[in-house]
C-alpha cells in the first residue's frame, strides 16, 4: 500500500516525502476530530466508574496522618 502511495505521488521524492507526510497528517486529523468523537459514545472505556458507598473523597479523611 505505502509502495502504490510513493508511486502515485509525483515528482521527485523530496516532494513525495512532503506530500506523503501531509497525507498522513490529514489522515490523523480527520481521526482526532471527526472519526474519535464520532464513535467515543459506543465505546465501552466510557462507562467506567468506581463509586464506593459511605467513603468521601476530596476532604483528606483516612489519610491516616
Amino acid at each position: 500500500m505505502y509502495g502504490l502511495i510513493w508511486r502515485v505521488l509525483p515528482g521527485p521524492w523530496v516532494s513525495k516525502l512532503i506530500l506523503a507526510l501531509g497525507l498522513a497528517v490529514g489522515a490523523a486529523l480527520l481521526l482526532w476530530f471527526f472519526a474519535f468523537p464520532a464513535i467515543s459514545p459506543h465505546m465501552p472505556f466510557n462507562d467506567g466508574a468506581v463509586d464506593v458507598e459511605g467513603v468521601q473523597t476530596g476532604d483528606g479523611a483516612g489519610s491516616g496522618g
